[in-house]
């Protein structure tokens, strides 16, 4: 009889390790299940691999691969074709300063008109 409630006791004592916070991070969780996105989103958008990861340093590459490789295999099931993407080149900078020639013309004096002045 001890023995059962010994091990019913230490059943109840294991299953409250959620409960504790004593499980796994969720942020962890997180964090691999964005990069195997990012992965299967390099995948559908027809970029390398080696590229993926070049776009996007810091972030666990094991992962990263499992979610292309996933992709990978779901598009070959499927028949699917990617979709071919392109970086967006951002918008030039809207100068802040005067162009160097407007300078140059401002501080120059302007030439008076001498047949005005006769």
């Amino acid at each position: 009889m001890s023995k059962h409630l010994l091990i019913i006791f230490t059943a109840l004592l294991l299953s409250a390790c959620d409960l504790l916070g004593l499980g796994p991070d969720p942020r962890i969780a997180q964090k691999e299940a964005e990069a195997k996105a990012i992965g299967g989103a390099c995948r559908y958008g027809l970029r390398g691999i080696e590229d993926c990861y070049t776009l996007n340093k810091g972030i666990n590459k094991a992962a990263i691969f499992d979610g292309w490789r996933e992709m990978d295999a779901y598009m070959r099931e499927n028949k699917m074709e990617g979709a071919k993407t392109e970086i967006a080149q951002p918008a030039p900078p809207i100068p802040t300063t005067i162009p160097e020639e407007e300078v140059i013309s401002e501080s120059k004096p302007k030439a008076k008109n001498k047949a005005a002045a006769h």
